[in-house]
């Protein structure tokens, strides 16, 4: 049995009309259906999904109904919207119903590609979606010290959230939707960008 391919991915937000909007489509439906027809023209059974964050922005239940019906082994890294989230008081009455449909669901992770460690995270080192004064959610970020981070949270185009002629910052790779054209990212594009920064 060969293992399949991975693929990364943040705020779906699934379920939010504002951001639908955002993102010209004419409804949340439509949105909601688009990301649904990419994942499963996208995604095959053995393969795994990387989610970096907000899958909703309230109730998790529309979007967690979406997201069993779509292939693939999926594992999320908690967001702001995220009710498991632990900045959410109630977060340990919340988190289990997402361990339903995801096989794992983590503050951060941390991973090799291609022999290199990154982390994964929502949040960026620093940045914020633009138009905020200032970064928000500080006190779950990861402390930048040295390793690469990929993650989501900005709602930014940019696929480098940082541009990688301001390093000394360690190198920030955004995976949202409004990055990638509303689509997944292989690790293997994943790979390519920590090689243009190395």
């Amino acid at each position: 049995m060969s293992a399949g391919n991975i693929w990364l991915t943040s705020d779906l937000h699934l379920g939010h009309e504002k951001v639908a909007t955002i993102r010209g489509f004419r409804s949340q439906l439509a949105h909601d259906d688009a990301i649904e027809r990419m994942w499963w023209d996208t995604v095959k059974p053995k393969d795994q999904v990387w989610v970096l964050g907000d899958i909703a922005v309230s109730s998790p239940a529309y979007a967690l109904n979406l997201l069993a019906r779509v292939p693939g082994e999926k594992h999320l890294i908690w967001g702001n919207h995220d009710q498991g989230h632990p900045m959410h008081r109630d977060a340990h009455r919340k988190a289990a119903r997402y361990l339903e449909v995801f096989a794992s669901a983590q503050a951060f992770a941390r991973r090799r590609i291609e022999g290199r460690e990154v982390l994964l995270s929502h949040f960026p080192y620093v940045g914020d979606t633009p138009g905020r004064d200032g970064d928000r959610h500080t006190q779950y970020r990861l402390r930048d010290e040295g390793l690469p981070l990929i993650h989501g949270h900005v709602h930014d185009p940019r696929v480098f959230s940082v541009a990688p002629s301001r390093y000394p910052f360690s190198p920030q790779i955004h995976v949202g939707l409004d990055a990638w054209g509303l689509r997944l990212v292989n690790i293997d594009e994943v790979a390519e960008m920590l090689r243009l920064v190395s």
